[in-house]
């Protein structure tokens, strides 16, 4: 069984910053793309938003514009841990943020493309 567990997560004040950590275990999938979506307040499940995605064969990484140069998407292949550097975060990046995972070598920030999801963790970016 994958799980893919989320945490890091918690309040800052625009600007700030926060690391996000997803620790995965129950597969043996190696190379495995492993990505980050959101889901700000209110939205539904289906309107999840790709952030940021790594193919962990390669260190291919793929973001989302409104938060390149701002994120930074990693893998500890050793530590089977996933993070998610956040940095100069503003406002509107307030949202649950959960980590994904597929055995495949395409890694995209289609939500429909992942079948194995976290739990999330909250991110509150005050103004």
């Amino acid at each position: 069984q994958v799980q893919l567990v989320e945490s890091g997560g918690g309040s800052v004040q625009a600007g700030g910053s926060l690391r996000l950590s997803c620790a995965a275990s129950g597969y043996n999938y190696n190379p495995i793309c492993m990505g980050w979506f959101r889901q700000a307040p209110g939205k539904e499940r289906e309107e999840r938003e790709g952030v940021a995605s790594i193919y962990t064969g390669t260190g291919t990484t793929l973001y989302v514009d409104s938060v390149k140069g701002r994120f930074t998407i990693s893998r500890d292949n050793a530590k089977n841990t996933l993070y998610l550097q956040m940095s100069s975060l503003k406002p509107e990046d307030t949202a649950t943020y959960y980590c994904a995972a597929v055995p495949h070598s395409f890694c995209d920030l289609n939500m429909g493309s992942y079948n194995y999801w976290g739990q999330g963790t909250h991110v509150t970016v005050s103004s």
